[in-house]
Formats: C-alpha cells, structure tokens, sequence
C-alpha cells in the first residue's frame, strides 16, 4: 500500500508537471491538469519500466488515448528523465519530436493518438500479447477522456478486454466533465459510468481523480484482481489548480494567456512538496523475450499446379496456416468471417495464435495494431474488404503509428455475385492507396497469394491483401519469383498492339479475351501488375511504347481510385500514351457474378470489344 514518502513523490510530480505545461504548453493545458494526479501516480507509483529504454519488451505499457493531452506525458517523461526540460520549450515546434499529439517518433509512443476512441482497442492488443503470446507480466494502462466514451469504437473494446478477461489492462477514464464545445454528455454523473463499465464486465473503482492515496489504492486493488480487466473511473476538473479557469467553459485547446502565466507559476510552486528522494519508477520483471526481427520464409513452394482451380480467398487461408509453421510470431484475427475470410485454416492449426474479433471491425484493427507495437507479432486481420471501410480511421491512424499491421480483405468487386452491392469491396483500393505507408497487393491466383502473404509478413507498414471470391485458374508455377513493385507480363508476343492491364479476376478475363483476339489474328499484351501500389511503372511504360502507346486497363473496382488511377499516375507524364479505363460504373445490384462483370463492361468480351475499338481508331 502507498506510504508517505510515495505520496510526497507523487505528488511533486503531480505539480511539476501543473507547473511545466501552464509556462510551456501551447495548447489543451487544461485537459492536462485534470489528468495530472493520474499520470503521477502511474508513472512514479505503479508502473514498472527501465526510464532508460521506453521501448523495452518488458516493460508496463501506457497508451495516452486522449491524446491531446500530450503535454502531460511529455512532461511526465521528462520527470522520469527521458527528456530534457528545455526540450518541453519547443513543443509542437516543427523541428521537434514533441508534437501536439503523440506518435511513435517519440520512444515511448507505441501507437499514435489524437482521432478519439482508438487507444483502448489498441491498448488491449498489447494487454492480449502480453498476456496469451508474451505470457510476461508486464501491464497495460490506457488514459481515455470522458468525451471520446460517445465513440462506439471504445465500447466494442470494453467488450473484447472483458470477453477475454485481460486482467493486465486497466483503464483510466477522466471524467473531467467538460469536453470541447460543451459538457460532456453524462458530466460528472459517475454513478452511470460505474454502471456501464461494470456491466460491460469490467471491474470498477470510482474514486477522486485529485486524491494520490486514492489513485494508488486503487491502481494496487487493480493488481489483486484476476480474470477482469479494471476500469478506474476518475471524477476530475479540467484546468485543475488554474484560477479562474478550473471547470469553467471555452479553455478546451488554449493556452494560457501571457499576462497570467506568472501568478499561476507562483501559485502552483507554492504547493509543491520537495519529496526527500530522487523519484525512480520500479523496474520491470525480466521476462519478456527480446522481439526476433529474423525475416519470415515459407516452409516449402506453393503446392499448386499450373490450370489448378482455387480461389485467392482461399488461397490467403492456406498460405497463412503454412506462414503460421515457419514462425511463431504470426498470428491471426478476424472478425468473424473466418469461414468465408479462410483465416479459420489457420485457428485450426494454431488456436492458440487466433484471435477471434467478432463484429467489429474498428476494434479488429485497433487490437491488430496494438499486437504488432514493437515487434512482438506479426499480425494478420481478416474480413470482407467492404468492411474494411468502416475502420478506415483506424487504418489512417495505423500509418501515423508506423503499424506493421497485415490487412486482407475478401470478397472484392461485383465478381462476388448474388450477395450484392452491401458485401462488395469497391471502394477498397482507392482507400488503401491513400494510407502513405501502405503496399497494396491484389494477387490473381494461388501462387501469386502465398507469395503476397509471404512478402506482406517481411514488409514494413501497413500491408493490404486484396483477395476474391470466384475460383480461378493458377497461372504461375510455383518456383516463379515475386517482388514488391514488379509486374508480371503474363502474356506477349513481338505484333501486340494494345496493353492490357487487369488485376484479380480481371486479369483472367482479359486472358481471355486474348484467346478471342487471338483467333482473330490480333494480338495484345496482358500484365498483372501484383501490387497496385507501388505499381510496376516502367513494366507498364515499355510496354505501352512497345504497343503503340495503348493501354487498356480493367478492373472490379469503381473508377475512382482504382488501378485505372494508378496506371493513369504513373504514364500521365509520358506524351503519346492512351489509357483507356473499363470500370464498375455505378452502384451494383444481386446477380450471377458472369452477368454482373458483363453489365459492367469488365468480362472478356467486353475487353475484346474494347481492344477492337482501339484497333478500328
């Protein structure tokens, strides 16, 4: 239990850290006084970590979910004596790290914060490695502010963290009753917080969020409890210990004003308590292995034949089972789509690397993230591509958190049939090509998946696997050799006179129709690119010269954003080139998947009748 001595340190922290963001903090101020206690106490009292090395695999974890309070771990850093307080001077300048929400640029950030309602689905990814893969002790402690509990996104962690018992995870939640434009929706009403937290199955403390001894009784109690993650349900004041501006409205994001910096200075060093020791947080158990950075190789080549059927879907199953016996890092989550996703191929060969995420996509990829933060896994997330949509700002704020993240989506395009337009990834490529730090694989067969997989396994940033329904027929074998960025010309011949690029299905549709053309005596070039992005720009650009400049790309994507862009961005500076784009032209309806691709243009014939075209001009 906390003794004197620890709360004198706590609470020196406690008004250093009051003092360092009223001088220095150009922004959010009072969000950071109401969480003042919390953070010291955390970070002086409870938390077990090497101050020396943030990144330690063994040590506790702490994700700042409110991010905009970032002046507040910054200054907490800097008691513990990570950082320089002279470095606090230059916050949210644009030479420094300390930015105005925090990101994995800085050591001790694992994941980005600042869009509200990700940090706790995250957090309970690391407090699930911890716990099932790690098996160490380390702890995870996620601070959320009242006003992002409005996000669905925070509930459906709260559901995964008490489904699986994670009693390493607590979180934090700051009631400070006022969010950014008004009160928060329940205020101070701590009575209905206690009572959703718990019947969401967590066990739950209320306490005051300004009482140390409280705080450290609580986060103790905490650690007694087993099979229950701990939500700490803190009532607290924004703007704690500023004059005239403590739980008042309209201080949400600004700084103090100059002219009375110096009076709250004053103010506030007059309540500080000189403890009598140095502060030193505790250091960690030694038992989490350092993360193996080794590459991740196939056991064995693609078991496929050339003209063998199997569709890429089940493809991505087969070859994540076969990745999962080369290393035990891998590991799987899906969104209860498994058996249509075929991740299920892999929770049959390993259960106990499988994580199964029900419904609920924005915390599938948040808890995905939080299982890949410092190398501790290599994490695969499934679902119908379409689905994906729904957690594209988890997405975005996976690239800002330099995530390693492996997404795969099935069920691409109209190809996908009688399921219709709700089920059909057709917006897909165009979100993934907006995330910076994404490489978009689309393979087009069984071969060209198991090598995607492989690939996505060894690639920095946040891999997207774009997988389909259909059976298709292979067209590799399986010695042939892929690379990030490098196309593939499946077919040529020296008299081709137009290029054809298709992806995923399309790609066997405009095989076809080079059979067709073919029999006619004309003859066309057909490339898959393999990665959308980056694409293979000089294959396409030799190619194109090489064909007159014609190109004709088709695809089961809307036009907007698809390979037609990327093809287009790539050739638009070269003179004499013509693209020609065959796209899913509007909103799809239910039917076979052959009729669909013909309403829209994309099959076979469709791509004959295009490339005629092209010869008749």
């Amino acid at each position: 239990m906390p003794t004197r001595v620890v709360w004198n340190c706590a609470t020196h922290a406690c008004m250093y850290v009051h003092g360092v963001l009223s001088v220095s903090c150009l922004s959010h101020p009072t969000s950071c006084c109401s969480a003042a206690e919390v953070m010291s106490v955390l970070f002086f009292h409870t938390m077990r970590y090497k101050a020396d090395d943030p990144r330690n695999q063994c040590n506790d974890r702490f994700v700042l979910s409110k991010g905009h309070a970032a002046p507040v771990l910054y200054a907490a850093w800097s008691e513990a004596g990570f950082i320089k307080e002279s470095d606090l001077l230059n916050l949210r300048k644009i030479d420094s790290d300390l930015e105005g929400h925090p990101t994995p640029k800085l050591d001790f950030v694992d994941v980005a914060t600042g869009s509200l309602g990700q940090g706790l689905g995250a957090s309970c990814g690391m407090a699930y490695t911890g716990k099932n893969f790690d098996k160490s002790s380390y702890r995870v402690y996620c601070l959320l502010g009242d006003g992002e509990c409005s996000e669905g996104s925070v509930w459906e962690a709260m559901a995964f963290a008490s489904y699986y018992e994670l009693d390493n995870l607590v979180a934090i939640l700051d009631v400070n009753r006022l969010g950014q434009s008004e009160a928060a929706p329940l205020k101070h009403d701590m009575d209905t917080y206690r009572k959703r937290c718990e019947a969401f199955g967590w066990n739950t403390y209320v306490v005051d969020g300004h009482d140390v001894e409280e705080l450290c009784k609580a986060f103790w109690q905490a650690q007694q409890v087993k099979g229950k993650p701990t939500c700490i349900v803190a009532k607290t004041f924004k703007g704690k210990g500023l004059k005239n501006i403590e739980d008042l409205d309209n201080w949400h994001g600004k700084p103090i004003p100059k002219d009375r910096v110096d009076d709250l200075l004053n103010d506030l060093q007059a309540q500080i308590q000189v403890p009598n020791k140095i502060l030193c947080p505790q250091l960690p158990n030694d038992d989490a292995a350092p993360a193996d950075l080794s590459p991740i190789c196939m056991p064995s080549p693609p078991a496929y034949n050339k003209g063998d059927k199997i569709a890429t879907r089940r493809a991505y199953g087969l070859a994540l089972a076969k990745l999962g016996q080369a290393s035990q890092k891998v590991v799987a989550l899906d969104g209860d789509t498994k058996n249509s996703t075929f991740s299920d191929m892999f929770k049959k060969a390993f259960p106990e690397r499988y994580i199964e995420c029900f419904i609920a996509e924005q915390n599938m990829v948040g808890v995905a993230m939080g299982c890949a933060t410092r190398d501790r896994t290599v994490a695969f997330a499934s679902t119908f591509a379409a689905f994906f949509s729904r957690a594209y700002d988890q997405i975005r704020m996976g690239a800002i958190s330099q995530s390693n993240v492996n997404l795969v989506g099935s069920h691409c395009g109209v190809s996908i049939g009688e399921d219709g337009p709700s089920q059909m990834a057709l917006e897909d490529l165009a979100m993934f090509r907006a995330i910076p730090t994404c490489t978009v694989f689309y393979p087009s067969d069984g071969v060209s998946t198991e090598r995607a997989v492989e690939l996505a396994a060894n690639t920095k940033g946040i891999c997207f696997i774009r997988t389909s329904r259909p059976d298709t027929a292979v067209i590799y074998s399986p010695d042939e050799k892929f690379e990030v960025g490098v196309a593939k010309v499946v077919r040529q011949s020296d008299s081709d006179q137009v290029t054809v690029i298709g992806a995923g299905v399309t790609l066997h549709e405009a095989l076809a129709a080079a059979d067709m053309l073919a029999s006619e005596g004309k003859n066309i070039r057909v490339i898959d690119p393999f990665t959308i992005k980056p694409l293979d720009a000089s294959t396409i650009l030799a190619s194109a010269r090489a064909t007159g400049g014609q190109i004709i790309t088709v695809e089961d994507h809307y036009k907007e954003g698809g390979l037609g862009e990327a093809v287009l961005s790539a050739v638009g500076s070269e003179p004499g080139i013509v693209v020609t784009r065959l796209a899913v032209s509007g909103v799809p309806r239910s039917g076979k998947p052959q009729e669909l691709l013909d309403i829209f243009c994309i099959s076979a014939k469709h791509i004959a009748n295009a490339v005629r075209q092209t010869f008749a001009n």
